[in-house]
């Protein structure tokens, strides 16, 4: 089977590589956005699929304008049985996705129609969910709204992070991804559309959705801890918060309390334990460490 994969990130990489590594499989070619300044030198950097492409001597397109008819005409001229996308960031145009006799799939890591959206990884860990998915569809004009093909159930744990629950997601989605392909180009799968009524939203975010607001419950502000590291971080007008976790005190909140090196803030429910932090032009460290360098 012919396939174009469409990916940017290296969570998209990782889908690119099954197929690649897979016989049954022929990659004739591969979109991802363009390169990038990264960094404070601002250095052109290519995204993680172009990197893995290149290295496996696959065709890279990098495209600004989808709807271009020399790119439209290279995506045909590929001869490509049907097109993956995963993670690419940008929405394909009609016009796009009429070109493959099988159109495009894509992977969506949330059990839609739950999370429809950029970041559902991390909304499902910040909204205390305790268990989200990986699921195949088929692709359609519309925000992850496309017929169900396939989806598996991936447990979210007490402590999740992205990293961890991406790696859930890599681990069951790719063999997902493949036997789908597999069994869809062949007829034996029936989509089945999702339940419109139930969809929700999860949205890109800014540095501003990491001021934390104390109001909000201890157990709310934990999860964000995790769910927002690395971007965009949690932070407060002091310090940015590594890890964190409720206690049993109670303070009003934004109210600090320091207890020998153990530092405490109140929220509307109980208080919050800070246990690793970045003061403002510092580095990360443990709580005890930055109070007694704070010789309060």
């Amino acid at each position: 089977m012919k396939v174009v994969f469409f990916g940017t990130p290296t969570f998209a990489a990782e889908f690119l590589k099954g197929l690649i590594d897979n016989t049954d499989f022929e990659v004739v070619g591969v979109v991802t956005q363009p390169d990038e300044p990264v960094g404070r030198k601002k250095i052109l950097t290519a995204p993680p699929v172009k990197e893995l492409a290149l290295a496996r001597d696959l065709p890279v397109l990098q495209p600004t304008k989808l709807k271009d008819e020399t790119f439209q005409a290279q995506i045909k001229e590929f001869g490509a049985d049907i097109g993956v996308v995963v993670a690419y960031g940008r929405i394909l145009p009609e016009s796009l996705m009429k070109l493959l006799l099988h159109g495009f799939i894509n992977v969506h890591p949330s059990l839609l129609p739950k999370y429809r959206g950029p970041s559902p990884i991390i909304a499902a860990i910040a909204g205390g969910d305790d268990q989200t998915a990986v699921t195949i569809m088929k692709l359609v004009q519309g925000m992850d709204a496309g017929p169900i093909l396939a989806q598996k159930k991936i447990a979210v744990d007490p402590v999740e992070t992205p990293d961890s629950l991406t790696s859930k997601v890599v681990e069951l989605g790719v063999p997902l991804l493949l036997q789908t392909l597999k069994a869809y180009v062949a007829g034996d799968i029936e989509p089945r559309e999702q339940d419109h009524t139930q969809a929700t939203f999860c949205k890109l975010l800014t540095r501003q959705d990491g001021v934390i607001d104390w109001s909000e419950s201890a157990e709310n502000i934990e999860r964000k801890v995790r769910a927002f590291y690395p971007w965009p971080g949690t932070s407060t007008k002091d310090f940015k918060i590594f890890k964190a976790r409720a206690s049993d005190n109670k303070l009003d909140p934004g109210a600090e309390q320091i207890d020998n090196d153990r530092l405490f803030i109140g929220t509307s429910t109980t208080a919050l334990e800070i246990l690793e932090l970045q003061p403002a032009g510092g580095k990360r460290m443990s709580t005890a460490d930055y109070l007694r360098g704070r010789h309060v």
